[in-house]
């Protein structure tokens, strides 16, 4: 069985991931800009992984667009991101609803691990976008406890990265 991993990757966590879970399954991997919705006919497993960006998963397209080339291929996507792990269903449930308009496929599964969000190297677009997000979280009245997450998460400052996270995927893939 030939699998590849791809990945479009921002501040590097995600090509950590990509990296490490290539190792593992012994394949190889690619930035998502050096491969096309065709080269991936080749392969019998594929792995996309991309970056949360307001639950889009960054060049998750790739996939999304070209689900029926790719109907008969086992497909696990992964995001990084910053969101806890024990606070993900409701997130999850978002992330879905907005990478896959018709539902999830029954042949791809998601999976989620933590990625980094190191401040000082954020662009001036994140870092804005961040302040913003903050202010408007923390103008709210009576906010929700995703809202109060939120309002936290802003301030996460560091590599939450975890090596051992990848065991489900490798798992779903083998």
């Amino acid at each position: 069985m030939d699998t590849i991993v791809i990945y479009k990757s921002k501040y590097g966590s995600t090509m950590q991931y990509a990296k490490w879970i290539a190792e593992e399954l012994n394949c190889k991997y690619f930035d998502a800009k050096d491969i096309k919705a065709e080269d991936l006919t080749e392969y019998d497993n594929i792995i996309y992984g991309g970056g949360l960006y307001a639950e889009i998963i960054n060049g998750v397209s790739l996939i999304t667009k070209n689900i029926d080339l790719l109907k008969d291929k086992k497909i696990a996507i992964f995001s990084t991101g910053i969101t806890p792990l024990d606070c993900r269903d409701y997130y999850d449930k978002m992330v879905i609803e907005k990478n896959f308009k018709n539902g999830l496929p029954e042949n791809i599964k998601v999976f989620n691990f933590l990625g980094k969000m190191v401040l000082s190297e954020l662009s001036l677009v994140h870092k804005t976008a961040l302040k913003t997000l903050k202010k408007i979280m923390s103008n709210k009245e009576n906010p929700t406890e995703m809202e109060k997450l939120l309002i936290e998460l802003c301030d996460a400052d560091g590599d939450f990265s975890d090596k051992d996270a990848i065991k489900e995927l490798i798992g779903y893939i083998k």
